[in-house]
């Protein structure tokens, strides 16, 4: 039951309602964006996940191609395997989550990463087609989050203006040539940052999980908090009202009987 049903009830009442009624869909609204971006999240941290798998593996097999006692049919081997990680990890970077790619910037319906052929067929060159931007999401009121979508940073550009393609490239080039001091020095060192660079931006994606968990609780919180007071609001306390309604019912019980009284004296005087 409601203590006010219109405006001519109690307008302030009803104004403080209104507003508590739009505080409660905010908040709400809220919870489904801080909910989306928590999955978005997830679905990054384990994209990255299976990231590094693939580039710890690739770090493995460039050590094992730098060792002096491997013949050229074992690293032709060896390549065919790293080629095999280039296209997992490429497939990694270009998952989607809800028809957006998560690592495109604002380009989220465009494929973020491909890898397309060199001329001769043999190298292939890898190209970033998103934007270099993040994603920012209102979870609170005045209160904002960025989501970790841009994916240029994967591509980490060295000071000489060498990236994630750029290493494939040297590497594989490396491997059908043999040149076991390139694979055991400049390679196995690029690997090792290319690697460190998606650790630390899984980390960064961590520490927004993190946030956005806190933030779930604060909205759940809040919305506890709001219920509770739409309801001392605009619903009737039914224990308190029965018992003001009982104790005027004595009151009004006791004049009656009064009344009464009265009224039989008045009358056996008229009689008299």
């Amino acid at each position: 039951m409601q203590q006010v049903s219109r405006p001519s009830d109690d307008p302030l009442k009803v104004s403080k309602v209104l507003d508590l009624n739009n505080e409660i869909k905010q908040n709400d609204e809220y919870k489904t964006t801080i909910n989306d971006s928590i999955d978005f999240a997830n679905v990054q941290d384990s994209a990255l996940g299976n990231a590094t798998t693939s580039i710890q593996r690739i770090y493995t097999l460039t050590q094992q191609a730098a060792n002096g006692t491997y013949n050229d049919q074992d690293r032709q081997a060896i390549k065919a395997e790293v080629e095999n990680e280039i296209d997992t990890l490429m497939d990694s970077l270009n998952t989607s989550f809800g028809g957006r790619y998560i690592f495109a910037g604002n380009n989220t319906t465009t494929k973020p990463f491909t890898k397309e052929a060199s001329v001769d067929g043999a190298i292939p060159k890898v190209t970033y087609n998103g934007t270099a931007d993040n994603t920012s999401k209102e979870i609170a009121r005045g209160v904002t989050i960025e989501l970790k979508t841009d994916g240029s940073k994967l591509m980490l550009t060295g000071e000489d203006g060498s990236d994630l393609g750029t290493f494939f490239n040297d590497l594989l080039t490396a491997l059908d040539s043999g040149d076991t001091e390139q694979l055991g020095g400049d390679l196995l060192s690029t690997v090792d940052k290319q690697m460190n660079n998606i650790i630390n931006l899984r980390t960064d994606i961590g520490a927004t999980q993190n946030r956005l968990v806190a933030a779930k609780d604060r909205n759940e919180s809040e919305y506890l908090n709001l219920k509770t007071t739409f309801s001392n609001t605009q619903d009737i306390d039914l224990a308190e009202t029965y018992m003001k309604y009982s104790m005027e019912m004595v009151s009004y019980e006791a004049s009656l009987q009064m009344g009464t009284k009265i009224l039989q004296n008045n009358l056996l005087d008229y009689i008299r």
